[in-house]
């Protein structure tokens, strides 16, 4: 007959959580097996819901044992679910933190979190607390209430945000909410935010657990093999074409699968775009890649993908930008391979060949079926040109003088100069992941983190931290080092710049470089694009007789004192011809700080106006159809075309 201990659902909760590992075929020291803790911190803003349930219990374990379960401090609740997602996306979906809510607010600066980590398929744990289960002292402070359903609280916002979503009304609930929900947390088909509502009395309740409960387990990641059947027809779909493209997305890093993607490509000449989960699948000057794809792509790839008669998509959830909102793949007859782990994604758009399988699995399996496969000369020479053509676009955007402010591309050409190829540059928003996608020269797999399906504000500086969490946690294994840096602009930065503070209280290098620009330099281009004149994108004081921000002089903020004030190192570039240059030095002096120094600020002020080379894509934003602007109809007749080569479905 199995023991049990009396505890608290809380201490239950944290005890658990330090004993669960993630157990991986691949991935591991020297390519191996891999066994790591699968939640290796948990972060925690407290508050009356939380501090005497899983506040306390942290403590517990503190003094116990402070490695079982390392508490972390953030100041924005939504910002640690960040945390959390950049931590999983750079342990490839295998490591992610949990985070502790009080209920009311804290528990709703959660939901931004949620839907970021649902939508770009990454592992987080959410813990926020709850009302009083027993309605004891209802209603109690920050309770919504309402008239329709007394049950109904903040926390049910979090349901259609998450991949699954539990309340534990009861402590003997604990168990199945817990394993039901590490099972979907290690699922790499199903994986996102995992909720699991803990009501503040509940929290604090004595029951008895099993030890069994309590022991170690092990969540192996799932790699299903691809069916011979579906390999058969794709390498005969591969033999049949002309003009063959593989669209890689973030499932090729995630199945860690670069190397049988590189030989796929080697072997049959097929060239390869990504999407922007997908940068890294190739060096950016391997002889097949063709680069970004889509809306935000490069010239090659969209002139590659835009004749292909067979598009082999590998990890790609399809995304709007890189479909080029269905505008992309204009060859009447073009079918699609669809490679992806997760049903939803492998039979996107009505493909005739879906393969639900692990990529690393299905490119070997691929690779070998189509044993002497090569495609013909003539598209190996088209690949050669367009890329040829594409780096001669970037080079002069690298290289643009402008003054006497610089050009965002000169920017990011010299920061992707001054970083090592092990390094890692973070993005989220604004103009500079677009920017990001087409011209930044990837040169490893781990080098590249945008996170796009959300594209959230403010996602940068906390998911860089967690990035460089877990880069430091590899460090610790004995991997080599690498840096982090930030690239955000002005507008993501005032949205959630808090987390700096994180880093100065555990001292973490995390270098920022800010883009001061005086407004929202992407939507501003793109309500230009729409004729609206760039309405209400720009920093500017109100001119209160016609009630506009357009027109006013430039806020006088400083977002290099303010980064000073808490307590960051801060680089400042000054305006002129020697920015690009002193930039790169900048970053240079940044990666020579010694770890455990604390973050660092380099500030650079750009131009606005000034765009990136185009993709010759297009991207679906309506326009309105009515209007006594010329700008807006203007716009609207240039949408209407574009709209014409819109295809209802892949095929």
């Amino acid at each position: 007959m199995s023991t049990t201990r009396r505890m608290t659902v809380a201490q239950a909760v944290v005890e658990f959580l330090g004993r669960q590992y993630t157990v991986d075929s691949v991935g591991g020291p020297g390519g191996g097996a891999y066994r790591e803790r699968l939640i290796p911190g948990m972060f925690g803003i407290f508050g009356h819901g939380n501090v005497a349930g899983v506040g306390q219990a942290l403590k517990q374990w503190q003094v116990a044992d402070p490695v079982l379960m390392p508490y972390y401090q953030g100041r924005n609740e939504q910002a640690q679910a960040h945390q959390a997602v950049g931590y999983a996306r750079h342990t490839r979906r295998r490591q992610t933190f949990a985070i502790s809510t009080s209920i009311g607010p804290g528990s709703s600066n959660l939901l931004t979190g949620a839907a970021l980590a649902t939508a770009n398929r990454l592992p987080a744990l959410l813990l926020p607390s709850d009302t009083f289960a027993t309605r004891a002292a209802d209603p109690v402070l920050q309770q919504l209430e309402q008239p329709h359903g007394y049950d109904i609280t903040v926390n049910d916002a979090f349901r259609p945000l998450s991949k699954y979503f539990d309340r534990v009304a009861r402590p003997e609930q604990l168990f199945s909410a817990l394993l039901h929900g590490l099972r979907v947390l290690t699922d790499p088909a199903e994986t996102g935010a995992v909720t699991i509502a803990l009501p503040q009395d509940v929290q604090a309740e004595v029951f008895e657990v099993p030890e069994e409960f309590l022991a170690e387990r092990e969540w192996r990641i799932r790699r299903p093999e691809p069916e011979a059947e579906d390999i058969a027809e794709a390498a005969r779909r591969i033999r049949a074409a002309k003009r063959p493209v593989v669209i890689a997305g973030g499932g090729v890093l995630y199945a860690f699968a670069t190397e049988q993607l590189r030989a796929f490509a080697e072997a049959t000449g097929i060239p390869v775009g990504w999407t922007q989960a997908g940068v890294g699948s190739l060096a950016w000057d391997h002889p097949q890649a063709l680069g970004a794809v889509g809306s935000t792509g490069t010239t090659a790839a969209n002139a590659l993908v835009r004749d292909a008669d067979l598009v082999i998509g590998i990890g790609t959830r399809y995304e709007d930008f890189t479909t080029a909102s269905r505008t992309a793949f204009q060859d009447p007859g073009v079918q699609f391979v669809n490679i992806n782990v997760a049903p939803i994604d492998a039979y996107k758009h009505g493909t005739s060949l879906p393969i639900v399988a692990d990529a690393r699995k299905a490119l070997a399996a691929l690779t070998t079926a189509v044993g002497g496969y090569r495609v013909g000369g003539e598209l190996e020479r088209v690949v050669a040109d367009e890329k040829a053509r594409w780096d001669d676009t970037v080079d002069a955007a690298f290289a643009q003088d402008h003054q006497p402010l610089v050009s965002q591309n000169a920017i990011i050409g010299a920061v992707n100069r001054a970083m090592d190829p092990r390094d890692v540059v973070i993005c989220a928003a604004g103009s500079l992941p677009g920017d990001l996608h087409k011209m930044w020269r990837i040169r490893d797999p781990f080098g590249y983190h945008v996170e796009y399906a959300y594209s959230c504000m403010g996602y940068e500086i906390p998911g860089g931290l967690g990035v460089k969490r877990a880069a430091l946690d590899g460090t610790a294994k004995g991997e080599e080092n690498r840096d982090v840096v930030v690239m955000v602009g002005d507008g993501s930065y005032l949205m959630m710049h808090t987390e700096l503070v994180t880093a100065v209280a555990e001292g973490i290098k995390l270098i920022t470089v800010l883009i001061q620009n005086h407004g929202y330099a992407s939507i501003g281009a793109l309500s230009e694009q729409l004729g609206s004149q760039r309405f209400g994108t720009k920093y500017r004081t109100l001119d209160r007789a016609h009630h506009t921000f357009d027109d006013g002089e430039k806020l006088p903020i400083d977002l290099a004192t303010n980064a000073e004030s808490l307590g960051v190192t801060v680089y400042r570039i000054e305006p002129g011809p020697n920015a690009i240059a002193d930039l790169e030095a900048a970053i240079g002096k940044a990666k020579a700080a010694p770890e455990g120094s604390g973050p660092i600020v380099i500030h650079i002020e750009s131009d606005p106006l000034i765009d990136a080379p185009s993709s010759e894509s297009w991207w679906d934003v309506p326009v309105s159809g009515a209007s006594e602007l010329e700008s807006t109809q203007q716009a609207f007749q240039t949408y209407t075309d574009h709209k014409s080569r819109q295809r209802p479905f892949l095929g």
